[in-house]
């Protein structure tokens, strides 16, 4: 959400530089270009979905037979997830503004990769629905 924030100084931005010529146009400028950018970041960001037979999360996509433990973490322990405790091996989903995480091992045995971390704002639901084998779109 913090990012549309920022994305909303061009309202104030684009009025002011073209105030001097056009107040009204500054302003449709402003709104303008924070309505375009707001719709490319909303389009442009990376979906988790759970399916009956699969997980996604951007444009991975594992079948939930390979899912083992699901683990949430959030705060600090987020943050060492995140950094000292994280395996390089692992496939991550990280969204710099979303500090929950929520960690998928994976029993694939010929897949190297030991585990997913995710960033979501719904870890609890996405492990539940993970653990009890629903499907949900997140």
């Amino acid at each position: 959400m913090g990012v549309y924030l920022i994305v909303a100084f061009a309202i104030p931005f684009f009025t002011l530089t073209l105030a001097p010529f056009s107040l009204p146009l500054g302003l449709i400028v402003g709104f303008a270009v924070f309505a375009t950018i707001s719709v490319l970041l909303h389009a442009a960001s990376p979906r988790i979905a759970v399916t009956a037979t699969t997980l996604s999360a951007g444009k991975a996509v594992i079948d939930r037979t390979f899912i083992g433990t699901v683990s949430a973490y959030s705060g600090e322990s987020a943050r060492e997830e995140r950094g000292l405790k994280l395996d390089a091996r692992a496939w991550t989903l990280f969204r710099g503004f979303i500090d929950p995480v929520v960690k998928i091992s994976l029993t694939d045995p010929s897949d190297p990769t030991p585990y997913w971390l995710i960033s979501t704002r719904r870890p609890k639901q996405l492990t539940e629905v993970l653990r009890a084998g629903r499907s949900v779109a997140t």
